[in-house]
């Protein structure tokens, strides 16, 4: 890979450095690949082990295909895999500066979740939810800071898809609002501030076809 195909890749400029995932499923692996990608420091934290293995192991084979495809080359592949540690304790998110949530959609486990992560982590943590659909400002209210709280919808797959919605609740700070938005930016991916409605824009619009 040239130094030009790298710049593309890492961004000095990046306004965080360490990110915890919450949930090593499809999209919460997905993520993960993104920010460590984009030079971020990863921990995705799952409490089940063979769910982490199982999101290690697929990584390696994402990352082997693009080797195969000349997408990226052995090197790059070594330092993506580096910037990513599998955890299975919540605490192990304490030095985080942007915590992203990517669990099953169920409002009361979001927030007991959200309610626990805030102990351990800096005033300064941004918390994210990946929801796609539930009320941001009901995530937030578990919180005793929730303006740091902010919905950060990534669409499947993660590391294909270039549009992120960003949704502030009511609570959400304007800091924390232009920072997650620069941070998605310079992860190479194309914002969309969205209200905090049901199915934000994406899935909103789309829903009558479906129909």
């Amino acid at each position: 890979m040239s130094e030009n195909q790298k710049s593309k890749i890492v961004n000095p400029q990046s306004p965080i450095k360490f990110v915890g995932i919450i949930g090593s499923g499809t999209m919460g692996s997905g993520i993960a690949q993104v920010a460590a990608t984009s030079g971020c420091k990863v921990k995705l934290y799952d409490t089940n082990q063979s769910a982490l293995d199982k999101a290690k192991a697929a990584l390696e084979k994402i990352l082997s295909r693009l080797i195969e495809k000349g997408r990226i080359d052995f090197e790059e592949k070594n330092r993506i895999q580096s910037n990513i540690l599998y955890v299975n304790n919540l605490k192990d998110l304490s030095d985080s500066n942007l915590t992203v949530e990517a669990i099953i959609e169920n409002l009361d486990i979001k927030q007991k979740v959200f309610s626990e992560l805030e102990t351990y982590v800096a005033d300064d943590c941004i918390i994210a939810s990946n929801t796609s659909s539930l009320s941001m400002a009901s995530i937030a209210s578990s919180l005793k800071k929730p303006e740091r709280c902010i919905g950060i919808h990534f669409f499947n797959p993660a590391p294909l898809m270039k549009l992120v919605e960003v949704i502030p609740a009511i609570q959400t700070s304007k800091e924390v609002l232009d920072k997650s938005i620069q941070i998605i930016k310079n992860w190479n991916k194309v914002v969309a501030v969205a209200k905090d409605t049901p199915g934000f824009i994406v899935n909103r619009v789309a829903r009558p076809f479906y129909g």
